[in-house]
């Protein structure tokens, strides 16, 4: 006997269509732009959907004969930007997220209202005050002066999904710790911290990819061209070549590659994180 139930529904069969439409919204205009890379501008007008005549480098080569835009310079500038966000916001919220998942105080149920308000509130709203703080602390035109920003800017979604994960792990294990007289340092370091590793990877994942794509707060507080990072350079490149869309098409491919690899090599980590703290037990 076949057995029917392997068959997919029809409602898998509508989500699974779904899934793939919006897949080809995503991958399509990638693909776009990185065939787009290799051609001419005149090609690009003429042929925009069409393989290209030639594969060229010439675009990516281009890039470099702009003074002012140093491609690897920029990449390097991202990588100690958003390296130090991802280490300053894993190493705040995953101790906030301890102490909110395991110990008990008079405004813990009040936090997660202020997290969400966090969370809501735009970043246009708080961009002055923020610059006049650093401004008046000197750190005016440093990596500081970002960096700072973007960990409290993601610190309260860290917090929020940490928490929840941390919630749903098994007390035993630090309550035999207690027991044996460990300290909270102890605890945390050597039995949560290890079993949150997955949540922590996720965080940071995510933290880095909006970090990464950041361009508001460089622009305003890093007026410095060498310390910029590549989101500001791929602004700058369109300001430069306006009218030559295969440079601009090169430039964005660039700027993309980091985080293609990033995802296909962490997408099962992304999607463990995301889930595993859904269900308690």
């Amino acid at each position: 006997m076949v057995n029917m139930g392997l068959r997919p529904s029809g409602a898998k069969l509508a989500v699974y269509a779904l899934l793939v439409l919006w897949a080809c919204t995503t991958i399509l205009p990638l693909l776009w732009v990185l065939l787009n890379s290799f051609k001419t501008s005149d090609e690009i007008l003429m042929q925009s959907f069409a393989l290209p005549q030639h594969f060229s480098f010439t675009n990516y080569l281009k890039l470099n004969e702009y003074g002012n835009i140093n491609i690897v310079k920029g990449f390097v500038n991202s990588l100690i930007i958003s390296g130090s966000v991802v280490l300053g916001v894993s190493l705040f919220g995953g101790l906030a997220a301890f102490i909110l998942a395991r110990f008990k105080f008079g405004l813990k149920p009040y936090f997660n209202y202020v997290f969400v308000v966090c969370m809501l509130l735009p970043q246009f709203a708080v961009i002055i005050p923020n610059f006049v703080i650093i401004e008046r602390l000197g750190l005016n035109g440093t990596y500081l002066s970002v960096i700072l920003p973007q960990i409290a800017g993601n610190l309260s979604f860290a917090i929020m999904m940490m928490t929840g994960f941390m919630a749903s792990l098994p007390g035993e294990l630090e309550e035999a710790a207690v027991m044996d007289g460990a300290a909270i340092w102890k605890i945390f370091y050597r039995i949560t911290l290890p079993l949150s590793l997955p949540i922590f990877a996720t965080v940071s994942i995510m933290v880095f990819l909006w970090s990464y794509n950041e361009l508001l707060l460089p622009l305003v507080y890093l007026p410095i061209r060498d310390m910029q990072p590549i989101s500001v350079l791929l602004s700058l490149v369109s300001n430069a070549y306006g009218t030559d869309y295969g440079a601009m098409m090169a430039a964005i491919a660039i700027s993309i590659l980091p985080l293609l690899v990033l995802y296909i090599f962490s997408q099962e980590t992304v999607i463990k994180g995301l889930t595993a703290g859904a269900v308690k037990g």
